[in-house]
């Protein structure tokens, strides 16, 4: 069981949300916040650097927008959905943005591969919260 998951089942008051579909949002966006911080890195070290401007643009954008939405979802005291769900709009645009990126350089870069991955598993994850979203 992961750690939101596990805060998620001991918080004290009313949670707004499922709680498993919560917890895999919230999983998903810190992986993909960690990945896309790793991938932006390694992306600096190949030899075709200019080639992999986006790529790294949209990997730390994806970072910032991942790391934010994460923080929002994961506090549960007088939640509000007009402000969860732009945030969690704006991380499905984004993941998807860099995922997509990501996937031009899949083949020759295999942590751009990961990352593509990360940023599928999110973008369907926070797709799936905004649906529950009350």
């Amino acid at each position: 069981m992961s750690y939101a998951r596990q805060l998620l089942d001991a918080y004290p008051g009313t949670v707004s949300n499922d709680r498993g579909i919560l917890a895999s949002a919230i999983d998903a966006l810190s992986d993909c916040a960690q990945v896309c911080i790793a991938d932006a890195d390694a992306d600096l070290r190949e030899q075709d650097l200019a080639e992999m401007v986006k790529c790294i643009r949209l990997c730390l954008d994806c970072v910032d927008v991942c790391t934010a939405t994460a923080g929002v979802v994961s506090r549960q005291t007088d939640f509000d959905a007009s402000i969860t769900r732009p945030l969690l709009e704006a991380c499905v645009a984004t993941c998807k943005a860099c995922g997509d990126e990501c996937g031009r350089h899949a083949q020759h870069h295999e942590h751009c591969r990961v990352c593509e991955q990360a940023c599928r598993r999110c973008e369907q994850a926070c797709q799936e919260l905004l649906a529950a979203i009350k």
